[in-house]
C-alpha cells in the first residue's frame, strides 16, 4: 500500500520491449537505498515488484500485459522522469490517501491555469471511472494524492501546491500528456456491495 506522497522523482533508463510485456529498469537513488529484491516500488503511481537491484541506484521491475493496457508506463521512453514511492512501512506517516498503486486507466491533460504559486488543471477521465471521482474527494494522479476541486461530466480538476509542482513530473506535463489514475478504492468497494445488495 502507499500514499501517494512521492519520494523522489526518479529516471527511466531503460524499456526492453518483450512483447506482450516489458522490462523497465529505473535510477531512483533513494527509493533503492533499503530495496530488497520482492519489495514494492510504485512508478507513476503503478505498483511494481522489484526484480533486479544491481547496487548501482537503479532497479528493475517487469511489466505485465495488465499493467501496459491500463497505464501510460507502455509510453515512456529512456530518460523520462516518474515519481517514486516506496511501500507504506508499518508505523510510517500516513500523509495522503489509501492508494493501492492498481492504477484503473489513463487520463489526459486538458488545461494548465498558472497562478503566483500554484497550477489549476483539468484532466479528462476515462467515463467508466467518472462515476468514482467527487469533489473534494481524493485521486492519484501518476501516483500523486490530490484533492478533486470540481467535477464534470467527463474530467476533472485538482490544484497543484508548489511542493507539487517542484517535486513530482506534474509540474512539467502540458496539454495533451497522459496520466495514470487510480480512483479511490473505498469508492468502489462502496458501490460493489451496493450492488449486492441489490440483487
Amino acid at each position: 500500500m502507499f500514499t501517494g506522497i512521492v519520494e523522489e522523482l526518479g529516471t527511466v533508463v531503460a524499456i526492453e520491449d518483450r512483447g506482450s510485456d516489458a522490462r523497465l529498469r529505473v535510477h531512483g537513488a533513494l527509493v533503492t537505498s533499503d530495496a530488497h529484491l520482492g519489495d514494492s516500488i510504485a512508478v507513476d503511481g503503478v505498483c511494481l515488484t522489484v526484480s533486479e537491484l544491481p547496487g548501482d541506484g537503479t532497479f528493475a521491475a517487469d511489466v505485465m500485459p495488465e499493467s501496459l493496457r491500463r497505464t501510460a508506463l507502455g509510453g515512456l521512453v529512456p530518460g523520462a522522469r516518474v515519481n517514486l514511492e516506496r511501500a507504506l512501512a508499518v508505523g510510517g506517516r500516513y500523509g495522503g490517501h489509501v492508494v493501492q498503486g492498481h492504477v484503473d486507466g489513463v487520463g489526459t491533460i486538458l488545461r494548465r491555469d498558472p497562478g503566483e504559486r500554484w497550477d489549476e488543471v483539468e484532466i479528462a477521465v476515462p467515463p467508466p471511472l467518472a462515476r468514482y471521482v467527487a469533489e473534494k474527494g481524493s485521486i492519484a494522479v501518476s501516483g500523486v494524492s490530490l484533492t478533486v476541486t470540481h467535477v464534470g461530466d467527463e474530467s476533472f480538476g485538482v490544484s497543484l501546491i508548489p511542493t507539487t509542482l517542484e517535486h513530482t513530473t506534474l509540474g512539467g506535463l502540458v496539454v495533451g500528456s497522459p496520466v495514470n489514475l487510480e480512483v479511490d478504492v473505498l469508492a468502489k468497494y462502496a458501490e460493489r456491495l451496493l450492488t449486492a445488495v441489490a440483487r
